[in-house]
């Protein structure tokens, strides 16, 4: 599951930094999603350290009576630009002196790379099937490690435009395994739709 909205007035790309929770309406999300789980068999919900994640999987974990482990690797992707504005009129990528970070979209040079964000989370969901064991386990990331994760399991070059991410707010993809063999992906937006070119999501 990705979070729901963060309160962030000023629009910057807040990555890994402190402080950041939801909004009214992110709150609001993550009490659609827990309502939309809530005939479902959770055993187990697991939240990136960021207070956005934690925040968006109270209600869930509440609901199903469990409390909410923290596994690192669901963290948000490491990326240079953190605590700047990068909107495309005003922001940090209009600045010469940022260029040199674009000089490779494939890794990226900006940031984590694809490839160990992707490793990363699928450390955290297979440490999440085990201890789930057969019932249901929830787990709260970020947009980019999300979508990175999909792309890795379906065989997709992990390089992307992030215009066209299909990972909205609070929105979940599932995993679905028949034992240890990944049998379907299924994408759903219990709280609605949301433009992945919005910042601040």
């Amino acid at each position: 599951m990705r979070h729901g909205e963060v309160h962030n007035p000023k629009g910057i790309l807040y990555g890994r930094l402190e402080g950041f929770g939801l909004s009214v309406a992110g709150r609001a999300q993550a009490g659609a999603v827990a309502r939309s789980l809530a005939d479902h068999d959770i055993a187990l919900v697991v939240a990136s350290p960021l207070q956005r994640a934690q925040e968006t999987a109270d209600p869930i974990a509440s609901q199903h009576g469990v409390i909410i482990r923290t596994d690192d690797n669901l963290i948000e992707a490491g990326n240079t630009f953190e605590g700047l504005r990068v909107a495309a009129r005003d922001g940090a990528l209009r600045k010469p002196r940022h260029w040199l970070k674009l000089r490779d979209p494939f890794t990226p040079s900006w940031g984590e790379p694809y490839l160990q964000i992707a490793h990363r989370m699928l450390a955290a969901v297979n440490k999440a099937r085990v201890e789930a064991a057969g019932r249901e386990a929830v787990l709260v990331s970020h947009q980019l490690p999300v979508w990175t994760l999909r792309r890795f399991l379906q065989g997709q070059r992990l390089w992307h435009d992030p215009r066209k991410r299909q990972c909205s707010l609070a929105s979940l993809t599932s995993l679905v395994y028949q034992g240890d063999t990944l049998i379907d992906i299924v994408y759903s937006e219990p709280a609605g739709a949301t433009d992945p070119r919005v910042t601040g999501a």
